[in-house]
C-alpha cells in the first residue's frame, strides 16, 4: 500500500459552476487497488496490534460484497497473518467474486445466519466465536475500533487548512470519528450515510468525539437510493458523467452517493459561494462489479 500516492484533485469548475469557491476530491482510491481508500488507514494499526501482541490470526466480519471483508483478507496476507473472514448469511450457492479473492488471499471464511451476525458485538457470542478459532484477535467490522479510529486520524494531516468544509462517506462512523477529532474546529465535517435512517450513527460518533469539538459537524442520509448498497439508472448516469467531467471513477456505495449530495447541495445553495470544500474518496472501486457493464470506466478490482 503507497500512501504516497494520494492526491488532492480538483474538479472541473463546471462541475459546481461558481456555486462555491472551490470543490476539491482527496483521492485515497489510489493508495491500492483493493485495500484502497480509508480500508487501509483503519486496518494497519489493527493489523500492527494483532502482531505486536502476538496474534497469527485475526477475524473480522462483513457481507458477501464487504470491501471491508476483501481489503482485509488482501492486507493480513501482506502481514503475513492469517485471516477469518464471518460472513452474513449463506445461500448455499457459490462464492461470488469478493468472496472468491477474500479466499485466493487466504483468508477463512465462516458462514453465519442474518440472526447470528446481528450478535456480532455481543460480547459473549465474540467469545464463544473466537474459542472455535484459537482466539484469534478481533477487528470488528468496518475496524470500528480505538486502532481503526486512531488509522483514521492520519487521514485528517494529509488535509489542508484551508478547506471550510471537509466531505466523507459515512459506514461505520470510525473514519468520521477520527477526522473529526484531528481536524481543527475552523473545519466543518459533513458525514453521508449511504443507508435509510442512517442518522442513527449520529449517537455512535456522538460517543467518541472530544467535548471541546462538538459542535462543527452534521450527518446525512437523505441520498442512500433505497438502501445500503441500493442504486437507480439516476445514480448510474451521475456516475459517468461525474467521471467524464472529472476523470474520477466513484464507487456505487459510497462516494457516488456521497457526490450525488452535494450535487445536490450545491443547487439548493447549502453552502456559502466562498466555501472551499474537500470531498474524501473512501476507495471501495471493487464494489462496481457488478454494474461495471454501466459505467463509461473500468473498475478497478
Amino acid at each position: 500500500m503507497d500512501e504516497s500516492k494520494v492526491v488532492v484533485q480538483s474538479l472541473n469548475k463546471g462541475w459546481y459552476d461558481g456555486k462555491v469557491a472551490a470543490i476539491d476530491m482527496l483521492r485515497l482510491d489510489l493508495i491500492d487497488s483493493v485495500v484502497s481508500g480509508n480500508k487501509w488507514y483503519k486496518l494497519k494499526y489493527n493489523l500492527q496490534y494483532a502482531q505486536h501482541n502476538g496474534h497469527s490470526t485475526i477475524l473480522t466480519f462483513g457481507g458477501a460484497y464487504s470491501n471491508h471483508l476483501i481489503a482485509t483478507a488482501a492486507a493480513a496476507n501482506e502481514f503475513g497473518i492469517k485471516a477469518l473472514g464471518v460472513v452474513r448469511g449463506n445461500d448455499g450457492g457459490e462464492l461470488n467474486e469478493t468472496l472468491k479473492q477474500c479466499a485466493a488471499y487466504g483468508m477463512q471464511l465462516h458462514f453465519v445466519s442474518r440472526e447470528d451476525y446481528a450478535r456480532r458485538n455481543d460480547t459473549a457470542w465474540l467469545r464463544s466465536i473466537a474459542a472455535q478459532f484459537g482466539d484469534p484477535f478481533i477487528i470488528p467490522e468496518g475496524g470500528a475500533n480505538e486502532q481503526g479510529r486512531l488509522g483514521a486520524e492520519e487521514i485528517a494531516r494529509i488535509i489542508p487548512s484551508g478547506y471550510s468544509h471537509v466531505a466523507v462517506s459515512v459506514g461505520s462512523g470510525t473514519t468520521f470519528i477520527g477526522l473529526h477529532n484531528a481536524l481543527p474546529v475552523s473545519q466543518n465535517l459533513l458525514g453521508f450515510a449511504p443507508m435509510k435512517n442512517g442518522r442513527y450513527l449520529e449517537n455512535e460518533i456522538a460517543q467518541h468525539l472530544r467535548a471541546d469539538q462538538d459542535d462543527n459537524w452534521q450527518l446525512f442520509d437523505r441520498w442512500h437510493f433505497g438502501g445500503f448498497g441500493k442504486w437507480n439508472d439516476d445514480l448510474l448516469h451521475f456516475m459517468n458523467s461525474f467521471y467524464e467531467m472529472n476523470d474520477i471513477p466513484l464507487d456505487i456505495v459510497y462516494t457516488s452517493k456521497m457526490m450525488f449530495a452535494l450535487d445536490d447541495m450545491l443547487k439548493e445553495h447549502f453552502f456559502r459561494p466562498d466555501a472551499s470544500v474537500l470531498c474524501i474518496h473512501s476507495g471501495g472501486l471493487q464494489g462496481n462489479s457488478s454494474v461495471a457493464a454501466k459505467l463509461v470506466y473500468n473498475s478497478r478490482i
